[in-house]
């Protein structure tokens, strides 16, 4: 947790102690001018400043969460470089203002005695409320880097704690340091973490698609580094330099250092501060006690920030859009459906019919899909959200079990800018990749025949080393043929049954097929006890190959698979849910990652024609999947997911969840629609 509580640890003591200066430095000079009634007026000012920061963070923290998740990469992105930026400028203005620091507080203060008891207050909120804004941006953007660790919290709370007793030992004059020579030495720390920070700020923002290259990587080291290790958690909590960096990552990290850091050196070098000024050196101006405020003023300028927070969330939450009721039926689809606005808008679908329907808003003339609801039960309603440009526009319903009914078409006038819309494909584009994948899943249950024909014969031959090896060589050829599953129908659960919602778990009678065998063979069983087993799996296998070639294959169901395999791979491998005693789930990751390439290979030319960018990303994201798995593969071993450390889990269902996500536009794009 320490390589992520660092960064904020440093800067926690640096804003700590540079706020915590000056509230020592407003409180010494009014104990020194005899004005100690006025502290509560210091007070007041401190405090409201943090509860500023704090509403600051809030606002943040609502506002990205009520964001998409590309815009929440773009959005943390953006305040990743305003936070560089701030951090930037704070460095150099400690370093320009170190020499008259002192005084210049003083000089406010004294200034500020002379007037109302605002004005103290303002003095000292705006003194704090700038530190606590940078503390709360900074703080913010790396707790978001380091995901669910509370590492940053826990090291911006030490590093504030340990600021404010090295500000209490300055004014007791307990202690004596050299604050020039700290804040420069942790101006230059700053500056190295703040370049990390850049480039991870950059990449979010590749990642939010405001900026471009998120597949153009200057390096790839995921497969050869140990990033688990304790130096390489480390570097990437501290520097957030990670074992794959895009181009523009190293260019933004190296030119960022390239500039600032021999600004910041030369500045020291050629101008050098005289040591802050001690706590004793005050001024004595004297001026008449004022009354000690009451409570009200206190907790009003404390809560106006929550407020003003509070306001701003209230009035950012996404507002609906405008909104019209369209009847759906099996007699007449669309009725009430007028020439709506440009822009994004909302329909209120609303089935006046007895069959649940399907209903889409189409471009008549090429039936691209706009918007769409499925299993529309009737008597229900249910909004359809669409962006509309100009153009013409059709509802098309489609009860179950009744014909097809087309809206009349209405023609919207205007720009509105592009409108993103699928243009359906049929089961005739999908019957070229559907026969292409069968050959492949045909001559892998071939294989599988005489693979796990060799693993009971393995067995019966009491050869149980080598059918640990054949068990893993024949697992993964199953594993392999995914896209496949939902037309073996009772084979699967004799081939690669789980014990789970068994009976007596992996004792039931019931429990069969690879699993089986993988609980026995690793858990010491004879080979007297699985041989019936082994001869049960050879067996069905047998069985499904015979069968395969008759069962229905439904060509929608291919690019449904697309994101299913993996998404299986995510919730039961990854987590170590089947693993009967193997320790080889991510082999079977490796090879569920080998079928979901071979599906993506038959639908190339289709989802090349519908979304001709959509292979890039996802290409680049199969690549870094592989690396890591790679990483975990020493000779015919596999690192078990639970031996892995943290850091590596946390990348592998990282990469595994970021593929999710670019194969989640496949089963829309091939969705196979109806037509009139």
């Amino acid at each position: 947790m320490w390589d992520d509580a660092f960064p904020s640890f440093l800067i926690g003591l640096r804003e700590g102690l540079e706020a915590g200066l000056i509230v020592s430095i407003l409180v010494a000079t009014l104990v020194r001018a005899d004005a100690k009634s006025r502290l509560p007026q210091v007070w007041t000012g401190v405090l409201a400043a943090i509860a500023l920061a704090l509403s600051f963070g809030a606002v943040l923290t609502f506002t990205a969460a009520n964001l998409s998740a590309t815009a929440q990469e773009a959005f943390g992105g953006v305040l990743s470089v305003i936070a560089v930026a701030f951090v930037t400028a704070m460095v150099f203005w400690m370093r320009r203002s170190a020499r008259t620091f002192s005084g210049e507080i003083r000089e406010k203060v004294t200034g500020a005695l002379t007037m109302g008891a605002g004005m103290l207050m303002l003095t000292s909120f705006l003194a704090v409320g700038r530190e606590g804004l940078e503390t709360a941006l900074f703080l913010w953007t790396t707790a978001r880097a380091a995901g669910e660790s509370a590492g940053p919290l826990a090291g911006a709370g030490i590093g504030l704690v340990l600021a404010a007793a090295l500000c209490w030992g300055l004014y007791r004059r307990v202690l004596r340091i050299n604050l020039t020579k700290f804040f420069t030495a942790t101006g230059v720390v700053l500056i190295v973490i703040a370049a990390g920070v850049l480039g991870y700020g950059l990449r979010d923002l590749q990642e939010g698609r405001v900026l471009p290259g998120h597949t153009a990587y200057a390096f790839d080291l995921s497969g050869s580094v140990d990033a688990g290790s304790w130096y390489g958690t480390l570097i990437q909590g501290v520097f957030n330099l990670m074992p794959t960096m895009t181009w523009l990552q190293v260019v933004g990290y190296v030119g960022y250092l390239a500039v600032v850091m021999p600004l910041f050196v030369r500045g020291v070098r050629t101008r050098t501060p005289e040591p802050l000024p001690a706590m004793a050196e005050l001024s004595e101006s004297s001026p008449s006690p004022r009354r000690r405020p009451v409570w009200v003023v206190p907790v009003a300028v404390v809560a106006v920030p929550a407020v003003v927070a509070g306001l701003v969330v209230a009035f950012a939450r996404p507002k609906p859009a405008s909104s019209e009721t369209v009847a759906v039926s099996e007699t007449e689809c669309g009725k009430g459906f007028t020439a709506p606005d440009t822009g994004r808008q909302t329909f209120q679908m609303h089935n006046t019919g007895d069959k649940t329907a399907e209903v889409y808003l189409i471009d008549p003339a090429t039936n691209a899909v706009y918007g769409e609801v499925e299993g529309l039960a009737p008597g229900t309603t249910r909004d359809l959200v669409a962006t509309v440009a100009g153009g013409s526009y059709a509802w098309r319903c489609v009860p179950t079990g009744a014909k097809v009914v087309t809206s009349a078409t209405v023609h919207v006038s205007g720009g509105g800018g592009a409108v993103k819309a699928v243009v359906p494909v049929s089961a005739n584009d999908l019957a070229a990749p559907l026969k292409s994948y069968k050959v492949y899943v045909d001559q892998g249950l071939a294989t599988l025949v005489t693979q796990t024909r060799q693993l009971s014969d393995d067995i019966a031959g009491n050869h149980l080393a080598k059918a640990r090896t054949d068990w893993l060589t024949a697992h993964r050829t199953y594993s392999s043929l995914g896209a496949a599953y939902g037309t073996f129908e009772d084979f699967d659960q004799k081939i690669n049954g789980r014990a789970d919602g068994l009976g007596g778990g992996v004792r039931n009678k019931d429990f069969a097929g690879f699993h089986r065998l993988e609980y026995g063979l690793w858990h010491g069983q004879s080979a007297g006890e699985l041989k019936v087993p082994a001869q049960q799996l050879a067996l069905a296998v047998v069985g499904l190959r015979k069968a395969f070639p008759t069962q229905d294959f439904d060509p929608g169901d291919l690019p449904l698979r697309a994101h299913e395999i993996l998404e299986n791979a995510l919730q039961f491998e990854l987590t170590g849910d089947t693993d009967e005693g193997s320790g080889t789930n991510l082999a079977t990751v490796d090879s569920n990652l080998v079928g979901t390439r071979e599906l993506l290979t038959v639908l190339t030319p289709l989802l090349t024609k519908e979304s001709p960018k959509l292979l890039t990303g996802v290409d680049a994201d199969i690549a870094r999947l592989q690396k890591l798995l790679d990483s975990a593969h020493r000779g015919g071993s596999w690192t078990p997911v639970e031996q892995l450390d943290q850091a590596t889990r946390a990348r592998l269902d990282g990469a595994t969840g970021q593929l999710l996500e670019d194969l989640a536009p496949v089963p829309d794009l091939l969705e196979i629609r109806k037509s009139a």
